[in-house]
């Protein structure tokens, strides 16, 4: 039976006596083994041959793509005390939707009629500023009169120089008539003297010669005086003249000052009113404050301040809001190995937390319940989680994402690469090299 002897016995057994033995003989695995071994082989090498698509697999989770349309906080500007809630977690709200109300807890702003008494202030000040305006105008008027007055003045007192000057070169000239005579008289007197020693004038005519020297004399004198007089007024009027300088400028200055100072208590006074303005608007803008309103549509989700007459402090955040509308992405991160294999509008295959799918991954055209994308942006730096952040908006050429996804829920992706064969894949990977880097070249040709 087993042929290991040439000594065969098969003809002395009947077969049909010994039915396990008549079963075993019937068997024909011998034959359909290689068969089974040659077939497998060639499926593996079909197989081996089949096109493979290169992809790079990531998790990841929703977000969107503008930073306005992801969850906020809504945080209170200023500090306060829970008074009245108006929406509760779930609510939609619109912009503009009054969502909380809370009154004062600083001392500084419990004056019921703050706003009227501070415009009050405001009124006030202006009005002082009115009166500042006047009293500047009133110097203004007094500095002109005072430039008048100065003026004629000094004309009046150049013409009384003026004046005294010709006083004083009239009494010179009277001065040297006087003098001329004085010595004609003296000349008349000596030659009248000498004819009366030689005898040929008598003593009348000499003492009347004399006593017409003497009055000579004295109208000189007299002119002299005069005319020392007329030089000591000249004098006088141009200390006058000086004096009167000085006076005017000395008043014009006085009052000059008195104008600057009422201008800066103006200039104060105008500060004060801007600085009373800018108080006045910071608390109307204060007291708007005290209701905290939506800033765009969307879902109130969670409270963090509770209850009634509870405090918030300054920035401190008081709930969450999720937009209404939004566009979203998914949000994966790749190694860095594989970023430069990553490009901008490179196809991606989605799968979402909660969407059955059936993914092959070297055949995505036969993958069941994923969806298209598209890469819209890489960043430029790294992550803390030493892998590069991409973010992927919807394949508008593939069926849209389904509208039940919500931001933060998780997915999985694919990013599809080169097209090459399954024995080149499996050659790849157990060598480690990475996915192989293609871009796509367009060449212009010029027709000749």
């Amino acid at each position: 039976m087993l042929n290991i002897s040439n000594s065969r016995v098969t003809k002395y057994i009947v077969p049909k006596k010994y039915s396990a033995l008549e079963n075993v003989e019937q068997k024909v695995s011998g034959k359909v083994l290689p068969r089974i071994i040659y077939i497998s082989l060639i499926l593996f090498v079909f197989i081996l041959l089949l096109p493979w698509t290169q992809n790079i697999r990531s998790k990841g989770t929703l977000t969107t793509l503008h930073p306005n349309q992801r969850p906020q906080s809504l945080n209170s500007v200023i500090g306060g005390q829970i008074e009245q809630w108006y929406v509760r977690e779930g609510d939609f709200v619109e912009a503009g939707d009054t969502i909380l109300k809370i009154k004062e807890v600083k001392d500084a702003y419990f004056d019921e009629n703050l706003l009227p008494r501070t415009q009050d202030q405001v009124d006030y000040k202006k009005e002082s500023i009115t009166v500042y305006s006047d009293k500047i105008k009133t110097q203004e008027e007094q500095l002109e009169v005072l430039r008048e007055q100065r003026d004629l003045k000094l004309s009046q007192t150049r013409i009384k120089y003026q004046q005294a000057a010709l006083k004083v070169q009239n009494d010179s000239i009277g001065y040297k008539a006087a003098l001329v005579n004085y010595e004609t008289a003296e000349y008349q007197y000596k030659r009248q003297d000498s004819l009366y020693r030689s005898g040929l004038k008598s003593l009348t005519d000499l003492e009347t010669k004399n006593l017409k020297l003497q009055d000579s004399r004295a109208y000189m004198i007299t002119a002299k005086n005069k005319w020392l007089n007329s030089q000591n007024e000249l004098i006088s009027l141009q200390l006058e003249l000086s004096n009167v300088q000085i006076k005017f400028e000395t008043d014009y200055n006085k009052i000059q000052s008195d104008k600057f100072s009422t201008m800066s208590s103006k200039l104060d006074t105008e500060t004060a009113v801007s600085k009373l303005e800018n108080q006045y608007s910071n608390y109307v803008y204060r007291n708007g404050l005290y209701y905290i309103t939506a800033p765009q549509d969307g879902y109130i989700t969670k409270t963090i301040s509770n209850g009634i007459g509870e405090t918030i402090k300054e920035g401190e955040e008081i709930l969450t809001i999720m937009p209404a509308n939004y566009d979203l992405a998914v949000e994966l991160y790749v190694a860095p190995i594989d970023l430069p294999l990553i490009q901008l509008n490179e196809k991606v295959r989605l799968q979402f937390d909660g969407w059955p799918a059936i993914v092959f991954s070297g055949w995505p055209d036969a993958s069941y319940g994923t969806y298209g994308g598209e890469i819209y942006a890489i960043d430029q730096y790294i992550s803390p989680n030493g892998k590069y952040r991409v973010l992927v908006s919807p394949d508008p050429d593939d069926n849209p994402w389904p509208e039940a996804l919500r931001y933060g829920s998780g997915s999985s992706s694919m990013m599809l690469l080169s097209d090459v064969p399954i024995w080149y894949e499996l050659w790849r990977k157990i060598n480690g090299f990475p996915p192989d880097f293609y871009t796509t070249e367009t060449t212009n040709k010029t027709k000749k």
